[in-house]
């Protein structure tokens, strides 16, 4: 299953390198080229809710067989479009089936393992992730360098199939009784375009700003569809997409909270240390992502020992050290983005990729265990979700600091001393609200009643 999280994080990063190429060989404009990446995280962040509630509902390793079957198919034809109105098409489809895939892995691998092991969960699907963001610019350079574009899509077939067959052949299947619950096909129209018209409202604000009628009625649309939502939510009960018991919860609401506010961070270093790199310091792209390795190397490393230590010392203490060293992290960088060197960045990045290791995988955690082990890919797929929106979100804001600044180095080091003040607020949540046992709840010691796990 660490195979499927690996192809979906790698495709978020391996063709940010290339869109120069496509530009070139489809005949297109980088504002259409870009839709080839913002259209693949616009339909998974919009459809990950959805495709958690569905993992619970009818049966995890079913979803993730159903999402990477999506997966493989339209990655062939993405490795086949002939134009970018189908690559772009193809490509967004991708993100359909990664939404069904990510909760699925989530809620898989959390019901896989004992109780005192919950925060090894996390630790492994953070940590392949970080891999996969990490290894993602390296290959689609190198791949497009040496050969095409193309075959950053061709290698998700091999990769995704034989995540399927070892999945079928090993993992029981694990689900809820759908008869008893249904799906809310309401909740999910609504939550869906209120969160497509705000995720295009600020994906348009990064280059027409947030004064155009158009974006201002997008975000404003997009808010009222998931006002209209959470109160539509409350009537449903449990049939509800998202259930009154996910709403009430305090500690996973501190959770999602927390990652809405620390999003930014990883974002916008993962957007603007590049643009740093090739701009002022005039590196190749090639380069450009390696010079990420610090970064990324050190998070992916971080990820796979944050389960032992979620273990020994609880979510506050693993949460709340993973925000104060993003936002020390980031802070540091805000310094180094202001020279004419590389080196100055490197002990920002690693500080920053410390933080990013612990926080994330130790959040997911937290908020996972926190509620009924029926939720949990529900879980995963909201805590995704607020990360993809937190990120967009703090993206829109740098974006239009940067722009507004003298020079590029001037911009990026005020924005990330504004990440630095969200992600003190991030911590503040994390150290006053994200709590718990230090080992996995007592529900999640055994299934509810009404959960059943079938080989």
């Amino acid at each position: 299953m660490g195979l499927g999280v690996f192809v979906i994080a790698n495709d978020f990063t391996a063709l940010s390198v290339a869109i120069p190429r496509i530009e070139q060989d489809l005949h297109t404009t980088l504002n259409r080229a870009q839709w080839v990446i913002n259209g693949y995280a616009l339909l998974f962040g919009v459809l990950i809710v959805t495709g958690g509630r569905l993992a619970d509902l009818l049966g995890r390793k079913r979803m993730f067989m159903v999402g990477a079957s999506i997966f493989a198919l339209f990655s062939l034809l993405c490795g086949v479009a002939p134009d970018v109105g189908l690559l772009v098409a193809c490509r967004a489809l991708m993100g359909v089936g990664g939404a069904l895939m990510w909760p699925a892995i989530l809620g898989l691998t959390y019901s896989l393992l004992p109780p005192d092991k919950k925060g090894l969960a996390g630790g492994l699907i953070l940590g392949v992730a970080g891999l996969g963001n990490t290894v993602g610019p390296l290959l689609g350079g190198w791949l497009t360098d040496v050969a095409t574009w193309r075959l950053v899509f061709f290698i998700n077939i091999p990769v995704t199939g034989f995540a399927v067959l070892v999945t079928r052949r090993r993992v029981p299947e694990s689900r809820i009784d759908a008869a008893e619950h249904g799906i809310d096909y309401p909740g999910v129209a609504l939550l869906s375009a209120g969160a497509i018209a705000i995720l295009i409202g600020l994906d348009l604000a990064n280059t027409d700003g947030f004064t155009s009628p158009l974006i201002l009625a997008l975000l404003a649309g997009g808010v009222a569809l998931l006002a209209v939502f959470l109160l539509a939510e409350r009537r449903r009960g449990e049939r509800a997409l998202v259930p009154a018991d996910v709403l009430r919860n305090r500690v996973f609401a501190a959770s999602s909270a927390a990652v809405l506010l620390m999003s930014a961070i990883f974002f916008s270093a993962l957007l603007y240390l590049p643009q740093f790199m090739e701009v002022v310091l005039h590196y190749p792209a090639f380069r450009s992502g390696a010079g990420l390795l610090p970064l990324m190397g050190v998070f992916a490393v971080t990820s796979f020992v944050a389960g032992s230590l979620y273990g020994r010392l609880g979510p506050r203490v693993t949460v709340s050290a993973g925000a104060a060293l993003m936002a020390a992290g980031i802070f540091l960088l805000s310094f180094s983005a202001g020279g004419s060197a590389y080196l100055p960045l490197v002990p920002g990045m690693c500080v920053v990729g410390v933080g990013v290791g612990l926080f994330y995988s130790a959040v997911t955690t937290a908020a996972v265990t926190a509620l009924d082990p029926a939720r949990s890919s529900l879980a995963g797929g909201i805590v995704y979700m607020c990360q993809i929106a937190g990120g967009a979100i703090g993206l829109g804001l740098n974006t239009a600091i940067v722009l507004s600044a003298a020079t590029l180095s001037h911009g990026i080091t005020i924005a990330f001393r504004v990440d630095a003040g969200l992600a003190l607020a991030g911590f503040a949540v994390a150290l006053g609200f994200v709590r718990g046992p230090r080992a996995s709840p007592p529900h999640a010691a055994a299934p509810a009643a009404h959960h059943r796990v079938r080989a």
